[in-house]
C-alpha cells in the first residue's frame, strides 16, 4: 500500500541498500532507517577492508554463492554511475604447499560453478608476474575481484533513501518492539517511539539481541570476533599490487590472513580472528563484562571453544606478538616482514554461532509477522549488499516467491 510505513533498524550498508531498494521499488511508500549512532557505517560496514568479492568461496547454490554474484556486478555499476571508487585489481588465492592444492583445485571448481568470471588456475612462474614478490605452488587468479570504500557506498545509499522521501534518523538506539493487534509494529528508543506497518532488522553485531525485542528467538547468537589488521609502510607498498590470500580452511568461516590494496594505495595484512571481549570491542581494552558473562552461558560457545582452542590460542599469539603476525603472512610474501608493517585499525565481526557450537557460515534470514530479521550477514554482505536488499524486498513486500 502507498501509504504504509516501513522501518529499518540499522544503518549499515545491509541496512541501507534495502531501505533504498524499497523506496525505490515502492513510491510513496514511507521508509524510516533507525540508528542508534551519529553517523552511518559506524560499525561493521566502517571497518570492511573494501573488497568486492567475485564468489570464489562460497557453497554452490548458498545465499551467499547466488546473492555475491549478482551483488558484485550490481555494486561495480552502481558505483560507476556514482563516480564512487571501484578499481578491479584482481585476487590470487594461493596454495603454497602440496597438501593445499587439492584444497585450491576444490575451490576453482566451486568458483566455475558459481560463475565467477575470468577466474583461473596458474601456476609458480605466473604468480610471479601477477604478484613479483609473491610466492606458492600454484594459484587461482580472479580478474574481476575489486576494491571500493564501503562507507563511501553506504553514504551514497542513506542520500538515495532521502531523496527518494526516505529517513535516516540517527541517535535511536532501539530499546522496545512490540507488535500490536491488527499488525502494526512499535518500535521505541527511550526518547520516543514510532508506529510502522513492517519492520526489517538489520542490527549488525547486535542482530541477536534486536531481534530478541521481536520475539525472534534466541539462535544463533552472536560472537563477536575481532579482526586486526597491519599496514605496510609506504616504501614498501609496491610489493603488493592487488590482493593476495591464502587458501582457506574449510573448518572456518575466516579467510586467513591476507594483503589487501586499498582504494587510497595503502596495503593492509590482515585480518586475524580473536575473541572480541566487547560486541564493538575494537581495541584490546575494550572490555564488557556483561557481554563476557552472556557468551561464557552459551553452551555454543564452550564447544567451539573445546573444539577450536589451538586455533584461538595461535590467534591471541599472533594479536600479541608482531613478528608472529607476521610470520604467517610471510609464507606468501616473503619480502615483507615485521619491520615493515605498523600496527594498524581492526574491525569486529558478528558470527553467528549455534547452540551446537557450529558456525553459521551462510546468510540466514527470519520472519515473525511484520517483522523480518537479518539474523546473519557476513561476508560478503558488503558486496552482496544491492541484491540481499532485493531479496528482503521481495520477502517484505510480498513477493510469493521469497523464501
Amino acid at each position: 500500500m502507498a501509504d504504509e510505513t516501513i522501518g529499518i533498524v540499522g544503518a549499515g550498508i545491509v541496512g541501507l541498500a534495502t531501505a533504498r531498494e524499497i523506496a525505490l521499488r515502492r513510491p510513496g511508500t514511507r521508509v524510516v532507517v533507525l540508528e542508534k549512532e551519529q553517523d552511518v557505517a559506524v560499525h561493521q560496514t566502517g571497518h570492511n577492508s573494501g573488497v568486492v568479492h567475485a564468489g570464489i568461496y562460497y557453497r554452490p547454490g548458498s545465499l551467499k554463492a547466488r546473492l555475491c554474484t549478482r551483488g558484485m556486478a550490481m555494486l561495480r555499476e552502481y558505483c560507476q554511475d556514482r563516480r564512487l571508487p571501484h578499481q578491479a585489481c584482481g585476487k590470487l588465492v594461493i596454495a603454497v604447499t602440496d597438501d593445499e592444492v587439492p584444497r585450491l583445485e576444490a575451490l576453482f571448481a566451486t568458483s566455475r560453478e558459481n560463475g565467477v568470471p575470468g577466474v583461473r588456475r596458474v601456476g609458480a612462474g605466473e604468480i610471479h608476474e601477477i604478484e613479483p614478490y609473491a610466492v606458492g605452488r600454484a594459484a587461482l587468479h580472479s580478474p574481476r575481484t575489486a576494491i571500493t570504500d564501503y562507507t563511501a557506498v553506504a553514504r551514497s545509499f542513506a542520500k538515495d533513501v532521502t531523496d527518494s522521501g526516505g529517513e535516516v534518523r540517527l541517535g535511536f538506539p532501539v530499546t522496545r518492539v512490540t507488535r500490536l493487534t491488527g499488525g502494526a509494529i512499535e518500535v521505541a528508543s527511550a526518547a520516543e517511539t514510532l508506529r510502522v506497518d513492517r519492520l526489517v532488522l538489520c542490527a549488525g553485531l547486535h542482530s541477536d539481541s534486536v531481534a530478541r525485542l521481536a520475539d525472534d528467538g534466541d539462535e544463533p547468537r552472536i560472537v563477536p570476533f575481532r579482526g586486526e589488521y597491519m599496514t605496510v609502510v609506504p616504501d614498501k607498498t609496491h610489493m603488493v599490487r592487488g590482493l593476495v590470500y591464502p587458501v582457506p580452511d574449510p573448518r572456518y568461516p575466516f579467510l586467513g590472513v591476507h594483503f589487501t590494496r586499498r582504494v587510497d594505495g595503502t596495503v593492509e595484512v590482515g585480518p586475524n580472528a580473536v575473541l572480541a571481549l566487547s560486541r564493538e570491542g575494537y581495541r584490546r581494552s575494550d572490555v564488557d563484562l556483561r557481554e563476557l558473562a552472556r557468551i561464557a552461558r552459551f553452551p555454543g560457545m564452550w564447544r567451539l571453544a573445546r573444539e577450536h582452542w589451538r586455533t584461538g590460542v595461535k590467534e591471541i599469539h599472533g594479536s600479541l606478538s608482531v613478528a608472529a603476525y607476521m610470520k604467517a603472512a610471510q609464507a606468501y610474501v616473503p619480502a615483507l616482514h615485521a619491520r615493515d608493517v605498523v600496527r594498524g585499525g581492526a574491525g569486529v565481526r558478528a558470527q553467528a554461532l549455534g547452540r551446537d557450537g557450529s558456525l553459521v557460515d551462510d546468510f540466514a534470514l527470519h520472519r515473525v509477522g511484520g517483522v523480518t530479521a537479518v539474523r546473519n550477514a557476513p561476508s560478503p554482505a558488503a558486496t552482496s549488499s544491492m541484491a540481499i536488499a532485493e531479496h528482503i524486498a521481495d520477502t517484505v513486500l510480498g513477493d510469493p516467491s521469497a523464501p
